[in-house]
């Protein structure tokens, strides 16, 4: 088991690290720079790197088939979307549309946005991978209550460490507290591989070198999701879903980032490898 979890881990982290190489030796590597809070340009390259290598390390760590493919398509999906939303949202006529409210008033007026196309993106590829891990329960309601729950599960972490990632290292931080728990345990390479992508990126995104962006933070929530979802029962993705519902519930009133200012053991741990300002 021991073995299965660190080779899930270094898998993660190795694809991650050759990724980002890999992408940032591209010649139109230059469109994926970014202007950060610091007002420093960082490279979008981490976010398709780490889905990358998150993708691949949890499929190679998965206890099955089944779960392997619930984690290639969790990441690989959410990750793609993200990208196609860090791109193209970027552009001037995108930046209108601002939460979901803002992207439905858009569809609305017979607008699409990319943000629509990320959050049915990530919606779509919870439900598929959610279906795919499955249920223990044989009748069709219990099992059909169980995969909304799952998708519901995978689709909301993936939204809360895009809503943690607004400053250096704390997708990553937020995704260690969160899957360490679930990679110490039996069968936890889905939670490992996904680790070790994120351990690799750590000192990058720290030094503020690399951004990770929709493509990376979704990726990790999703695959962070799947793990979970992969683990519990109908009561453990209930109370999961109801936690990430009301942490979402709770951004759209309180910031997370003064929270976090404002909590001295969480400022310290927020800030701690950072680059100076």
């Amino acid at each position: 088991m021991a073995t299965g979890v660190f080779r899930a881990f270094g898998i993660g982290a190795s694809v991650a690290r050759g990724a980002l190489a890999w992408i940032r030796r591209d010649p139109q590597a230059a469109a994926l720079d970014r202007t950060n809070f610091h007002g420093r340009t960082v490279t979008l390259a981490g976010g398709p790197a780490l889905a990358l290598g998150a993708t691949v390390g949890a499929a190679l760590g998965a206890p099955s088939g089944r779960v392997a493919a619930a984690a290639v398509t969790a990441g690989a999906v959410s990750g793609a979307v993200g990208l196609y939303d860090d791109v193209v949202g970027n552009r001037p006529e995108q930046k209108a549309a601002k939460g979901f409210a803002g992207h439905l008033g858009a569809l609305r007026e017979g607008r699409v946005t990319s943000g629509l196309v990320k959050i049915a993106g990530v919606g779509a590829a919870g439900l598929v991978a959610s279906a795919l891990v499955g249920s223990r329960r044989t009748g069709f309601l219990g099992r059909t209550t169980d995969v909304l729950l799952g998708a519901g599960v995978i689709a909301g972490t993936a939204n809360l460490i895009n809503l943690l990632d607004l400053r250096p290292g704390r997708a990553i931080k937020a995704s260690a507290a969160i899957g360490a728990p679930l990679a110490l345990r039996r069968g936890g390479g889905v939670a490992a591989g996904t680790l070790g992508a994120g351990a690799a990126l750590l000192p990058d995104d720290l030094g503020e070198e690399i951004m990770l962006g929709d493509a990376g933070a979704n990726a990790l929530g999703a695959l962070l999701g799947v793990a979970l979802v992969a683990r519990t029962g109908p009561a453990g993705r209930a109370a999961a879903l109801a936690a990430l519902a009301a942490l979402t519930a709770a951004s759209e009133k309180v910031s997370f980032t003064q929270v976090i200012q404002d909590t001295p053991w969480l400022r310290r741990l927020d800030e701690l490898g950072r680059r100076p300002a």
